[in-house]
This record gives structure tokens, sequence and C-alpha cells, in this order.
């Protein structure tokens, strides 16, 4: 079992489908690597779709077959410790749920937001550049109605999108390794009015308050002043997991046409170098703390 895996595997009563759905990808394309073998060759001899081995490796199905993990661990030759661990994330997806996946509220959410929704959940930090709207880690209930209500969406279906965004903030408030954010948004966020004066003013609030009370919550704020700056190609995430897991960092894009994650080394390097100058050109946390408690007077 590789050195990730031992300070990693989880009591099985108390994983999450998400974090086994990952760990398992994560094992799966270890043990494939140390075999020396190419996903088309274990296609090949499994009789597999290409995509279906991609699903397994990337997490990106809602459950794995028990069967399917063994077949594999026979052909990379896993030591039985390993596939009795294996197998047994993959009986985790078959008997568990994601609160995302509960029938009540799967449908007002897209196939690629419930990929991202699954690694927000299993992330140890979040960095997100925002240029529209409040972050979703950070947005009041009364934000993210007025958001749907707009839109034009019937008001059962606006409930439930307030439902998972509110349920998606847990996260912050985790007793145990709550998630490290740190947002960075643009002036304009802080500007545009979404919803009423009233609804702005306590969102802005609301924003700064939980900046200056969570140690884990981080947030800067890029001014007009400042120019031209490299997240002017609009919002991204970078999603990242810690030696704990052994998974790379991951980027989630979305945009008007749909939205999904990129696992390419070169993707997540050229988003993760735009957060780092971002930061490095944006005003410290306590200056954006003030920059955020102007705006919220002046709506």
């Amino acid at each position: 079992m590789s050195e990730a895996s031992e300070s990693a595997t989880p009591t099985f009563e108390a994983a999450t489908p998400a974090l086994c759905r990952l760990q398992l990808g994560s094992e799966l394309r270890q043990l494939r690597t140390a075999a020396d073998m190419k996903a088309a060759e274990v296609c090949r001899i499994l009789s597999w779709s290409g995509s279906k081995l991609t699903r397994l490796e990337t997490a990106d199905n809602g459950v794995v077959e028990p069967a399917d993990v063994i077949a594999l661990c026979q052909i990379y030759r896993a030591t039985p410790d390993m596939q009795n661990v294996l197998t047994g994330y993959a009986t985790v997806t078959k008997t568990k749920k994601d609160w995302w996946q509960s029938p009540d509220i799967r449908d007002v959410i897209s196939p690629g937001f419930r990929a991202y929704l699954g690694l927000e959940a299993t992330a140890e930090r979040v960095e997100n550049y925002a240029s529209e709207y409040v972050p979703g880690l950070l947005q009041t209930e009364a934000y993210v109605r007025s958001i749907h209500e707009r839109r034009g969406h019937p008001s059962e279906l606006v409930e439930r999108s307030v439902e998972v965004r509110m349920t998606r903030q847990e996260a912050l408030r985790r007793t145990a390794n709550p998630l490290e954010f740190t947002a960075i948004i643009n002036e304009a966020v802080l500007r545009r009015k979404i919803g009423s004066t009233k609804l702005m003013r306590e969102q802005l609030r609301h924003m700064a308050d939980l900046a200056a009370s969570s140690p884990h919550v981080k947030i800067q704020v890029v001014p007009f002043e400042l120019g031209a700056h490299p997240g002017m190609n609009g919002p991204f995430t970078v999603l990242k997991f810690g030696p704990r897991l052994g998974i790379k960092p991951i980027v989630y894009l979305e945009n008007l046409v749909g939205a999904g994650v990129s696992r390419r080394e070169d993707d997540v390097k050229r988003y993760d170098a735009a957060f780092s100058d971002l930061q490095a050109l944006a005003p410290g946390y306590e200056e954006s703390l003030s920059m955020i408690h102007t705006a919220s007077k002046e709506f």
C-alpha cells in the first residue's frame, strides 16, 4: 500500500462516498503506473471502453462495482490488503449516498456541478477567484434566492437551490478540519447590486464577518484601480487535497454553456499561478476587509 494510503485510509463506517471515490481513483492510477501498463492495454484485457477506466481513475462515477476493482487489482498484482481496502472503498459508494445525490435536490444540480461538489467536499483547500458574484461558500440565503428568482426559476426550484448552497457551506463550519477557503473577488462583486439594497448590505456584512471571525476563511479584493490583472478571463476555482490523499490539485471552471473540472497538469499550473499572482497584486486581508465594510455602507 502506498504511503498516502497508509495515512489516508478512512474508517469505512465514517467515510463518505466522495472521499472513497477520490481515494480509489488515485490508488488505481498509482497501481496501473506501478504495473507499467497503459490504459488502452487494461481496457483491452477487460473488454472495457476507455471511458470506463477513465471514470474510475478520475472519480467521475457515482457508484463503483467491487467486481471491477477486484478485476483491476488482479491485473495490477495488488496485494490482498490493498485489494481489501479498495473494494471497501467501492462498497461505500454502493451503500451510501452523498447529500447531493438526494432525489429531492439532484435535479437542481448539473452533472458538472455534482462532480465539483464531490471534490469540494473532500478538498483540504479551495482557492476561488470570483469576478461577478459573491463566492457560493460566502453567499447568504437571500442572495442565493435573488439570483435564482432573477433567472425566472419556479419557487420550488429556487428553494431547493438555496438548500444546496447552504448545505455546501457546512464545510466551513466543520468541527474537525474545516475547509480552508481563500477567495479573491473583483471589486465589481462588491458594487453590483443583486436584489435589494438591504440584501446587498447584509450580504457584504456577512462576508466581512466570516472573514473576521474564521481563521480558515480569507478574502482579498481586486480594486478597479489595479487595472488589467490575471483573472480577467473569468472566474475559476483551484481545489487542493493535501498529502493525506495523494491527489493532485484540480481546476473547476464554469460558463454559460456548462461546467467541468480539469486535471491536466498544464491547466492546473496556469490557474494556480494566476491565483498566486492575484494574491500578490491585491491588497492584503485587512485592507480588503476595510473595502468590503466601506462598500456595505454605500448601499
